[in-house]
């Protein structure tokens, strides 16, 4: 069994404690903005290592739009190259846990319809894309 690493982040690792520690019971807002989050395990594409990441809630049809905004900063989330390399993840939304497959999204009319139901359940992505000249990345967790 690989290696848990701690997101470094205090709030994310406090986060995920909270969500884990909890059963999903607790802590299923992001950052207390009433906003809910999933959590994301995955693995680490250089370390091979088990990460946890939470990020919001955008449930589409039977998957969970993934998006790689990091708040509109100039580059990546590191996440988003470990996805690419380690596409099996396993999603906690709640007290569920299912385990799911992530495929980046590159057309563009899947990732419009996507990218607007995102928006819709977090409108800050909208400012994010605005703030940066890079693409944000969009993915797709669907049920293996």
């Amino acid at each position: 069994m690989a290696e848990y690493i701690p997101p470094s982040l205090d709030w994310v690792r406090k986060q995920v404690e909270l969500i884990e520690s909890s059963g999903g019971t607790k802590g299923t807002t992001l950052l207390d903005t009433g906003m809910p989050c999933i959590v994301v395990t995955h693995m680490g594409n250089k370390s091979g290592a088990i990460r946890k990441i939470p990020l919001m809630r955008v449930k589409v049809d039977e998957g969970y739009v993934l998006i790689g905004s990091m708040g509109g900063q100039p580059k990546n989330p590191v996440w988003v190259y470990n996805l690419r390399a380690n596409p099996d993840v396993e999603i906690r939304d709640a007290t569920e846990v299912f385990k799911m497959r992530v495929r980046e999204v590159s057309d563009e009319a899947e990732r419009e319809r996507l990218w607007v139901a995102s928006a819709e359940a977090y409108p800050p992505y909208n400012d994010y894309q605005a703030k940066t000249s890079r693409k944000i990345p969009v993915f797709l967790a669907e049920p293996v």
